[in-house]
């Protein structure tokens, strides 16, 4: 009876052990998929605010090249004018949209947490195997 009460008190201490371990393990994945959010969330405001003053910025510039070119070629020919200005917005236009698809498609969401719970998953398998 001695030795089963000691083989009982030995695998108590060791489950604390791994209980303790994992929820430290727990612990830090979350704290560490908090700061990614909070890094995200700054990220994404960061581009927002970035946009806003592009856009202000941009539609005052392309009010001011409109009437600078509608000035100087509207005397040769208003149809000149307008395609000089359909053509500049038209490379703007497929500049940012060209640009916008590289953004989407390199953005990744949370890479260090996916990451780290994918080393955990493995080292999850390899310890359970």
């Amino acid at each position: 009876m001695p030795m089963e009460t000691g083989n009982l008190s030995l695998l108590a201490g060791v489950s604390r052990r791994i209980v303790r371990r994992v929820l430290t393990i727990g612990e830090n994945r979350v704290e560490l998929l908090l700061l990614e959010l909070q890094e995200e969330r700054d990220r994404v405001l960061m581009a927002i605010l970035m946009a806003l003053g592009i856009a202000a910025f941009g539609l005052l510039a392309g009010l001011s090249l409109t009437f600078i070119v509608a000035m100087v070629f509207w005397e040769h020919s208003p149809v000149i004018a307008l395609s000089v200005l359909a053509a500049l917005y038209l490379g703007a236009a497929i500049t940012l949209y060209s640009r916008f698809v590289r953004l989407k498609r390199d953005w990744q969401t949370l890479p260090s947490s996916l990451d780290q719970l994918q080393k955990d998953l493995k080292c999850l398998h390899r310890t359970l195997n």
